[in-house]
């Protein structure tokens, strides 16, 4: 098989791979059949976001329910607080509501300006990005209003000191919601109900996690954002947030066991503990706000009884160690919060050997080239075998061409001359396409394990300062240090950077390291594809840049090696290719004078 025919294969499949995955998935793999719609009930399903209809707010003690936009910083400021000072999480809780409203994550920043804010990760009702989570309870059908006002048992809610939020009704009913949290990005909430009244009450606890798709990562082919969760065991992502917004509504069947809304490289969740739930699912509130519900089954509450109910909320990073831990305390799936996809079982392999290269050696950049390097160790074997069958075939084509003349007019019997000359040569024609069959999956896997990874967000090589992000050493950045703001629609130019021109220029030097004659067709896809990738990849991540212009390099001296070891490679390819220009030279000839 002609070296350049594999080339072009390679380019062409690695394009497919990258632009066609989305379209293949879905025709494969298409949505799950839509999830079964719970119905619209006042008592369980509408009932958390819904008026408290019948119950007056005077009631409960509440403040009126305001209207309009809030301030985030008047928001924090309210004394009805309960400060969150953990390891990894600062912010604080809601007491009008018994609201986890507030999260920012202290181990990451915003931007990787110096004194910038930590990443917010939580933020009020009302805000610009609303994100928060509320436990609560429906009593007696009516949802205990988010304007209700509760008392805390402590002032700080810390690793080592949980806070208790309680509440008295009119009847004597007393509620409580005692939280903790771990050294890493879990809050346990025990919701209680202690009935000291005269009558049973049926009450049902909830909990759910609601936000707004402003700030939210945009979702691409290779990695789901938005509404995610495990049902029955099986990972169930199927919808972004503009599919949830059309239908309004999604509550998959099955036991769950955590759901939430997931962006890059953040995370919300809530996992169930035990007791039947009645709702489980999401659904769209309009106005680009979306929530997660879990509204546990009804329960009657004796006089004088009790009863407890168990949630954990998570809110942080997608940390695939940290995510595994908790997976390994039981639940389940818990790390495919991260959409590893179909290669996880090679993708986890290659972020840890990525984890301990840049623990080696300090510095993410230079673990990507190491990690490069290995890569194209491990298979320079297999190259070697390719250009063995590659050698292997050229000595043989004098044969095989004589085997085409003599039963031009016998295709069959054709065939079978030419597998037996393989056959009696010891030659394999399909040798030389095995790297390009492991090349496609391994660079798809190390394209999302860099995309996916927040071990490479913030981190620095050279003068990037951001390895998750493009390279910001580009025209349109040069331009803008002089006041020039370059439009949106020219960045495909002018947003191309020192790593991206590398990743041509090295490209194009291995395709001309192939000296083989091709057909103008192929001549004209192997000029231009090195440019074309050069726009496409621009503003791709800055670590796959790395990665790609280091494997082009090493690719490059490969072939300056192995052609030094199978000289007669390079003999045929010159020959074939002189042969081709005289010929095409007589055609443009002929054509000439006619």
């Amino acid at each position: 098989m002609d070296n350049q025919r594999n080339l072009l294969l390679a380019v062409l499949l690695s394009g497919l791979l990258l632009l066609g995955w989305d379209v293949g998935m879905r025709y494969f793999y298409p949505a799950p059949p839509e999830s079964e719609v719970a119905e619209t009930t006042a008592a369980t399903a509408d009932s958390p976001d819904g008026a408290t209809s019948g119950t007056s707010t005077s009631d409960l003690g509440e403040a009126a329910a305001a209207e309009g936009p809030v301030d985030l910083a008047t928001a924090l400021a309210d004394p009805n607080r309960v400060i969150i000072d953990a390891p990894r999480v600062a912010g604080s809780i809601n007491l009008v509501g018994a609201r986890i409203d507030d999260i920012v994550l202290k181990d990451y920043n915003e931007t990787t300006e110096d004194g910038s804010d930590p990443v917010r990760l939580f933020a009020p009702e009302r805000s610009e990005f609303e994100h928060f989570a509320e436990f609560g309870f429906v009593v007696g059908g009516e949802r205990m209003s988010s304007r209700a006002i509760w008392q805390a048992d402590g002032e700080r809610l810390t690793a080592d000191n949980p806070v208790t939020l309680s509440r008295t009704d009119e009847n004597g009913i007393t509620y409580r919601i005692r939280l903790s949290i771990d050294d890493q990005y879990m809050i346990a909430a025990e919701q209680s109900v202690e009935n000291t009244s005269e009558n049973a009450a049926i009450v049902q606890p909830f909990a759910y996690v609601k936000r707004t798709d402003i700030n939210a990562t945009p979702g691409i082919f290779i990695a789901h954002t938005g509404p995610t969760g495990v049902f029955d065991g099986t990972l169930y992502d199927p919808n972004y947030y503009e599919d949830l917004a059309e239908i309004e509504r999604d509550t998959p069947a099955g036991e769950a066991s955590w759901l939430g809304f997931t962006d890059n490289y953040w995370f919300s969740a809530l996992i169930p503990g035990e007791g039947e739930t009645d709702t489980v699912g999401w659904r769209s509130l309009g106005d680009n706000l979306f929530r997660a519900d879990l509204i546990y089954d009804s329960v009657t509450v004796p006089a004088g009884g009790t009863v407890t109910q168990s949630t954990q909320l998570f809110a942080g990073a997608k940390e695939s160690v940290v995510l595994d831990q908790y997976e390994e305390t039981g639940i389940t799936y818990f790390g495919k919060a991260i959409s590893w996809g179909w290669f996880e079982w090679f993708e986890k392999p290659l972020l840890w050997l990525l984890r301990w290269l840049n623990g080696l050696v300090g510095n993410f950049g230079v673990a990507i080239i190491l990690l490069t390097v290995i890569i194209r160790g491990l298979m320079f074997p297999i190259a070697q075998k390719q250009f063995s069958s590659m050698a292997a075939m050229k000595a043989v084509q004098p044969k095989m061409k004589a085997i085409q003349e003599r039963y031009k007019d016998d295709k069959q019997q054709q065939q079978q001359k030419i597998m037996e000359l393989y056959k009696e040569e010891k030659v394999n024609p399909l040798a030389g396409c095995l790297p390009l069959i492991i090349q496609i999956p391994i660079f798809f896997a190390l394209y999302k394990v860099l995309y996916l990874a927040i071990e490479m967000r913030h981190e620095e090589f050279l003068y990037i300062s951001d390895l998750s992000g493009p390279d910001p050493a580009n025209l349109a950045n040069l331009l803008s240090l002089i006041g020039i703001n370059v439009p949106g629609f020219l960045m495909i130019i002018f947003g191309i950077g020192v790593f991206a021109v590398l990743l041509g220029v090295t490209m194009w030097l291995t395709f001309k390291l192939n000296p083989s004659a091709m057909d103008p067709m192929q001549q004209q896809i192997f000029n231009l594809m090195p440019w074309i990738l050069m726009f496409v990849m621009a503003g791709f991540a800055s670590g796959l840049l790395i990665y790609w212009v280091t494997s082009n390099i090493l690719t490059l001296a490969q072939q300056t090696y192995l052609y030094s070891r199978h000289p007669q490679l390079r003999a045929a390819a010159e020959k074939e290719k002189a042969e081709k220009a005289k010929q095409k030279a007589r055609e443009d000839a002929e054509k000439s004078g006619t």
